[in-house]
């Protein structure tokens, strides 16, 4: 749903991806003689939205589709966890529950508010049920209050970190 599980090491398939993604999204635009730039010689995170296969398939279908450009995720399991928040201009290849790559992102927004205080705006952006406020908070907090790694429990008030991103490259399901 809108929890993102980190996948190490890449696959042969993920590495593929990347090569063409990166090519697709103009991404290697610096002339030869300045050498291979960091940017996009490694392939960048792949990781895939939801705490299941089906949750990881819907969501990735709605970002290839360019309708999910929108996430949220719990603040507190980024400090517990040891991870940074995401950045602005971060890449990211997104996974389906096979663990196929089905998007080349970017992030281009990142903002931490409390549960309470998450808009209409970011609720559309993020693609899934009927696009509504009152949707999102219903599958959120039943999200939160079910894939809980570190016992936080749910809040009205928990922080929330709001992520948008941009899809430089979606590749059609197979």
């Amino acid at each position: 749903m809108s929890d993102e599980a980190a996948v190490a090491g890449g696959s042969p398939e993920v590495e593929t991806f990347w090569v063409l993604a990166r090519r697709q999204a103009k991404l290697e635009r610096l002339p030869a003689y300045f050498g291979p730039s960091g940017l996009v010689s490694l392939p960048p995170p792949a990781w895939s939205f939801g705490a299941t296969p089906e949750q990881a398939d819907e969501l990735a279908e709605l970002v290839a589709a360019g309708r999910k450009t929108a996430t949220a995720s719990a603040a507190e399991d980024y400090a517990l966890e040891g991870e940074p928040l995401p950045e602005v201009g971060t890449l990211g290849i997104v996974l389906d529950g096979g663990g196929h790559p089905r998007a080349l992102v970017s992030t281009t927004e990142v903002r931490v508010v409390p549960f309470s205080e998450v808009d209409e705006d970011h609720a559309h952006a993020e693609g899934e049920g009927d696009g509504s406020l009152g949707s999102w908070r219903a599958r959120h907090e039943a999200f939160f209050r079910d894939v809980d790694p570190h016992a936080r429990g749910f809040r009205p008030d928990m922080p929330v970190v709001l992520e948008r991103f941009r899809v430089l490259h979606p590749k059609p399901p197979r």
